[in-house]
């Protein structure tokens, strides 16, 4: 449990420093500063790796304590939310182009909360995963005039 706790800063430091480093390889300014293309996403790397080392540090200093709440999230029925979770969402990637943003959102939806909640509320899911997809659809597409696939 300890090596997951101190891999997620170790990781953000490693990725901050990469970001960082990809940041300086962008191409200058025609016009203007030279460098100004270089100042937002430097400073939002440097700012990154500094918040993820002071994580690093609290994760080390709170390392020797026993953590109830991470090995809660490895037993029961939370593996399984977390797999169906990630196994849904790869689907709804794969087939949102196919059939649309109503269509993929609604069976994405109604596949998570029956997975969730169980057959016993299947109404409640079917209204809840119809009226949520159609509801977001109706904002961007007809109020807000967003394009959804």
């Amino acid at each position: 449990m300890k090596g997951i706790k101190l891999g997620v800063p170790i990781f953000l430091i490693v990725f901050s420093g990469l970001f960082f480093i990809s940041s300086l390889q962008l191409p200058k300014a025609n016009l203007g500063n030279p460098n100004a293309p270089l100042y937002f996403p430097a400073g939002i790397s440097i700012l990154m790796l500094l918040l993820s080392v002071v994580y690093l540090f609290q994760e080390l200093k709170h390392a020797a304590k026993d953590n109830k709440e991470i090995r809660q999230l490895f037993s029961g029925r939370t593996p399984k939310l977390i797999a169906a979770t990630i196994g849904l969402g790869g689907c709804y990637a794969l087939v949102f182009d196919q059939i649309g943003f109503l269509l993929s959102t609604a069976f994405f939806l109604g596949g998570l909360l029956f997975f969730i909640n169980g057959r016993k509320k299947w109404l409640i899911n079917c209204i809840v995963a119809v009226s949520f997809s159609f509801l977001t659809w109706y904002a961007f597409s007809q109020l807000l005039g967003v394009s959804l696939p």
